[in-house]
């Protein structure tokens, strides 16, 4: 494993397993890993001997999201995905083969936002949720905005969009973000166990499926993608933004002026 954790895979038959493994830092994503994580997704997307694929992360947590000072900070590394592959958050391009993805622990921000990116979902029963970025200074720009709603409801996402609260494993499943919750440790077998059953359908006949379920709803996530850049340009360039920033870095309440 390098200093700053990697992504990777491995195949199992017909399903391609990738791999969060960053758990000295509670899987949180470097720049590079979230380079690795588009690339596996690609491998998943293009390679026909893969049917199914599967995402989890090594350790006790998922993910507690974006290494803040490596995207954002002074020192923040600038790396781009490449032209025409997939997109983690599925924003440009949405991964055609069909995702079961394995949550423990903490899944955060952007945690949240690519097992949403998927299409289900197993928890372990000590999962713990939280979308948190406007504790930030800043909004969710991964599609937790329209995702987050077209899974939960608007009371649900507007509820846990608007509080950052932290909300456990049985309260994602009641509103629809997590399909079932097994006991910790068994998340990652039972993922795999869904996968090799959905591998023993026609996978043209389930990515066809995949296809033609999004088709029913990428006219409103077209929109909500687009107005991505607006609120990113908005948050990121905003006082709170670089107060939400700096308190994290310095690990102390952030204090909001609304501007």
């Amino acid at each position: 494993m390098t200093a700053e954790g990697q992504v990777r895979s491995e195949v199992h038959g017909h399903i391609f397993k990738i791999i969060i493994d960053n758990p000295s830092k509670k899987n949180a994503f470097s720049p590079a890993m979230m380079e690795q994580l588009s690339d596996a997704l690609t491998e998943l997307h293009n390679n026909e001997d893969h049917w199914v694929g599967v995402i989890c992360a090594e350790g006790r947590d998922f993910t507690t999201g974006l290494d803040m000072p490596k995207f954002f900070g002074p020192a923040a590394e600038k790396r781009n995905i490449k032209e025409g592959n997939v997109d983690p958050f599925g924003l440009r391009k949405r991964c055609k083969k069909p995702i079961v993805t394995a949550v423990q622990g903490i899944v955060f921000t952007i945690g949240i936002e690519l097992m949403l990116a998927g299409d289900i979902v197993v928890a372990a029963d000590d999962a713990r949720f939280c979308q948190m970025e406007s504790k930030r200074g800043i909004a969710p720009l991964g599609g937790a905005h329209f995702r987050f709603l077209s899974r939960a409801g608007w009371g649900n996402a507007m509820y846990h969009l608007f509080l950052c609260d932290e909300f456990s494993a049985q309260r994602a499943r009641e509103i629809g973000l997590v399909q079932e919750v097994v006991p910790a440790g068994q998340h990652v077998d039972r993922a795999m166990a869904l996968a090799e059953t959905i591998a023993r359908n026609a996978p043209l006949g389930i990515q066809v499926t995949k296809e033609a379920a999004a088709k029913y709803i990428e006219g409103g996530e077209a929109a909500a993608i687009a107005y991505i850049p607006k609120i990113r340009d908005r948050v990121l360039n905003s006082a709170d933004a670089k107060e939400g920033i700096q308190s994290f870095i310095e690990r102390r309440a952030a204090v909001f002026q609304g501007r």
